[in-house]
């Protein structure tokens, strides 16, 4: 049996993952009858209240991935060209907590946005254009680009799909969950090759 804290993988009735729940909204999705399928290990038994004609207690068992009725109302997004929203949350995830200039790991609060491309020169505020950066290195950098700095980039940064975004943004993912999301994953995604190296994200 799992943590209270373990989320539980909400994807839609076609597969597609959509985002993590707590508990309590899987359990208000199923007694709602909104879950069309379930997949997975089971990490919760909830226990409700006792019935009055059978003088039992109720369980209900939630599984690791609801898939739930419908589909995503943007559904279509998903393959055109769909881009995540960007949060400095889900960017660190993506570049591991690492200073893609110096290369260290900093605890989050040390962290910030950089700007390869400087919103003073014309650059935008989009995955492929913004990496983690120490406060120290992005200070240093300023509104320089990195060649102008005289600062080497580490890596080059990349928009996550939908599927690599849910992933992003987990906590503690079971293999199976796990298992489920790389299905979703292109299979030249870096975050891909990650996991498959056994390269677990920071949480």
């Amino acid at each position: 049996m799992q943590h209270l804290q373990q989320q539980v993988l909400r994807t839609d009735v076609s597969g597609m993952p959509l985002e993590w729940i707590n508990y309590q909204d899987a359990v208000r999705l199923i007694t709602l009858k909104q879950v069309s399928y379930t997949l997975g290990s089971t990490v919760f038994r909830i226990h409700g209240g006792i019935s009055a004609m059978t003088g039992q207690r109720s369980i209900i068992p939630v599984n690791a991935i609801l898939a739930t009725l419908g589909k995503h109302p943007h559904n279509f997004l998903f393959k055109n060209g769909y881009t995540p929203p960007l949060s400095n949350n889900a960017l660190f995830r993506r570049d591991q907590n690492i200073c893609l200039y110096c290369g260290k790991h900093f605890p989050r609060h040390l962290l910030s946005r950089d700007h390869v491309k400087p919103l003073c020169q014309k650059g935008v505020d989009r995955w492929n254009n913004v990496v983690t950066a120490c406060k120290r290195c992005n200070n240093h950098k300023a509104d320089l680009t990195p060649e102008a700095a005289g600062m080497e980039l580490l890596a080059i940064p990349f928009t996550p799909t939908h599927a690599e975004y849910v992933y992003l943004q987990g906590r503690r993912i079971l293999a199976d969950q796990m298992d489920f999301l790389l299905a979703h994953f292109p299979r030249n995604s870096v975050l891909r090759k990650r996991v498959e190296n056994g390269e677990s994200l920071l949480n």
